[in-house]
């Protein structure tokens, strides 16, 4: 039997187990209300009708043959017989495909490419598009594959969707391609091409398709399915929209990986050398969980943002940034672990101009917890000298010797709930033995590493580094005592009212974003001011968030949390019995 994902994570079940009071919960879900979710190919059948046509259509990753088989059965078993069409057949060759894509690729470069411009009828050949016609003599047509609604069938509208974190673990087991491949690469080159094409291009479908689709199906699991109808998931995210919203998180071990969110986050499988990150709120390859009865069905995030995207961000956000949603949240764990990288992001010009990125890596680093003596590796020491640090590094690389790491760059004591400012082109690490919450801007593979401690990466291969990229957008005046003064914030009292206090965390002149942490005994109510925020609970085991428009979300310890610009108010409810501290992040 062909093994269909490879990774140690569970896959996210039909129906969700209840997580106990106070346990990070792993599958937060969002009731439908009086809407259903249903379950099994058999119910699916049951909705399609007898005669007439249907399109499924859905995102790369879905295994498309499987699906059909089972619903094909499901339908005979129904006594409905249906004629079936592929839309692979009026696919470009792979070679067109592969001479099409090129300049989007990044040439030899192992990580970076540039987001395609391209559009999905381009990977098409339009005239066997158009040939592939209906049989009115069939009862029921039904034309399926990635793209099937451009080929201008009018009928019922199923869409298949599956979360990116998943078309990942189908791609490290071989068992899906790229869009167009001819058959699967190795799991780094899929990621690429997934990144700045195959996602960029169908994401662009799927907008166009959203307020069109009859049925969305979760196709993550190939023996189950969920399904919901679309007016009724469309009417669940505005809701969502116009109030607030968990994405599912995800989890990824690796080369210096911790030991930390295993310990406080239990329900994730333990028989894993380490858990390096948590990807709490990184939007472009999180979900969103529905519920109804006790069903549930995932859609990715993008999902939220094509149908309401404006109330999410608020006005001022949304035209700007369009459908990209601007803030990032993760954990970077190295609890027992080791070192991250010695890194830098690129400057906003640079991401732009060669990765067609709208927005670059503005980040920080929030210590949610460290061990005596952790370190975070910022700027460079007074006596830098920019030759002579390329010189060191590129003798490191070629030699495979360790690089002089306290020669070169400057180390701040990590101090428990402090926030370190890592604006495009500052020089950073966390140091061995840190669980940070990243605050960041929302591009995530961004990372120009120049030194890597000499660590392997889980696949027993040293991870790419980018020195020259680096160079390119270090800032090298950011060092000595200026670290500490402009690199490190000072945390200021901005509010107090009874029972609660607001303060300031300052981020740097070069971040987009901003910091405020309340800390509450009792409750205090928000107000959104048409701005996005992302909460994050930093202190205490739980809290209660209470939105102006009536929704409630339960939140632990480490939780995170979108209120959308749209919600206008909401109220943090103290109900641990202890104080509590709750990050919120925001633009500008």
């Amino acid at each position: 039997m062909t093994k269909i994902r490879k990774t140690t994570q569970y896959l996210m079940p039909v129906s969700k187990k209840k997580p106990g009071a106070m346990d990070y919960d792993i599958y937060p879900v969002h009731d439908l209300g009086d809407g259903t979710v249903s379950s099994d190919f058999s119910e699916l059948a049951a909705r399609i009708p007898e005669r007439g046509t249907v399109i499924i259509d859905g995102y790369v990753g879905v295994r498309f043959d499987e699906f059909v088989s089972s619903l094909n059965e499901a339908l005979s078993a129904a006594g409905k017989t249906a004629l079936w069409w592929s839309v692979d057949s009026a696919l470009k060759s792979p070679a067109e495909i592969d001479m099409m894509i090129e300049p989007f690729l990044g040439g030899d470069d192992p990580i970076f490419g540039y987001r395609a411009s391209l559009e999905l009828k381009d990977f098409f050949d339009g005239d066997k598009l158009a040939s592939i016609k209906a049989d009115a003599s069939a009862p029921l047509n039904i034309i399926y594959g990635i793209g099937a609604s451009l080929a201008g069938w009018e009928g019922t509208l199923i869409y298949l969707d599956i979360p990116k974190n998943e078309i990942q673990f189908r791609s490290r087991a071989g068992s899906v391609r790229n869009l167009g491949a001819a058959a699967p690469d190795a799991p780094k080159k899929m990621y690429k091409r997934f990144y700045f094409i195959d996602w960029v291009v169908l994401n662009r479908h799927k907008k166009a398709l959203m307020p069109e689709i009859d049925i969305f199906v979760d196709a993550q699991r190939e023996t189950e399915i969920t399904w919901a109808e679309g007016d009724v998931v469309r009417a669940g995210l505005d809701r969502l929209a116009r109030n607030g919203f968990r994405v599912r998180p995800w989890f990824e071990p690796g080369a210096w990986g911790g030991q930390r969110i295993k310990e406080f986050i239990g329900d994730l499988p333990q028989d894993v050398p380490n858990y390096a990150w948590s990807f709490e709120l990184i939007v472009p390859e999180n979900g969103i969980i529905l519920s109804g009865g006790d069903k549930m069905l995932e859609l990715s995030f993008d999902s939220i943002m094509y149908e309401a995207g404006r109330d999410v961000v608020g006005d001022d956000c949304y035209r700007e940034y369009g459908d990209e949603f601007p803030i990032r949240l993760d954990y970077l764990d190295n609890f027992d672990g080791g070192n991250l990288s010695i890194q830098c992001h690129p400057r906003r010009e640079y991401i732009q101009k060669n990765f067609g990125e709208v927005l670059t890596q503005e980040e920080t680093y929030y210590i949610l917890d460290h061990k005596s003596g952790a370190e975070v590796y910022l700027g460079f020491k007074d006596d830098i000298v920019p030759e002579e640090f390329e010189a060191a590094l590129t003798r490191s690389h070629e030699t495979a010797t360790p690089l002089d790491v306290p020669k070169y760059i400057n180390a701040e004591p990590a101090v428990k709930h402090g926030l370190y400012l890592i604006p495009p082109g500052t020089l950073h690490s966390s140091g061995r033995n840190n669980l940070v919450l990243e605050i960041s801007t929302t591009p995530y593979i961004f990372t120009f590493k120049m030194y890597d401690w000499m660590a392997l990466d889980l696949d027993g291969r040293p991870r790419p580094l980018n020195i020259r990229r680096a160079m390119e957008n270090l800032y090298f005046d950011r060092k000595g005592k200026r670290i500490a003064e402009e690199f490190v914030s000072h945390p200021s009292l901005i509010e107090e009212g009874d029972g609660w206090e607001l303060w300031h965390l300052p981020t740097h002149a070069n971040h987009s974003y901003d910091v405020h942490r309340y800390v509450v005994d009792t409750e205090v109510e928000v107000k959104t001011e048409g701005k996005c925020h992302a909460l994050n609970l930093v202190e205490g085991k739980s809290a209660k968030i209470i939105t102006e428009g009536g929704m409630t979300f339960d939140l632990t310890y480490a939780e995170s949390l979108v209120i959308s610009a749209a919600a206008c108010s909401y109220r943090i409810v103290n109900d641990s019995g202890e104080r509590i501290m709750m990050i919120k992040a925001f633009m500008k």
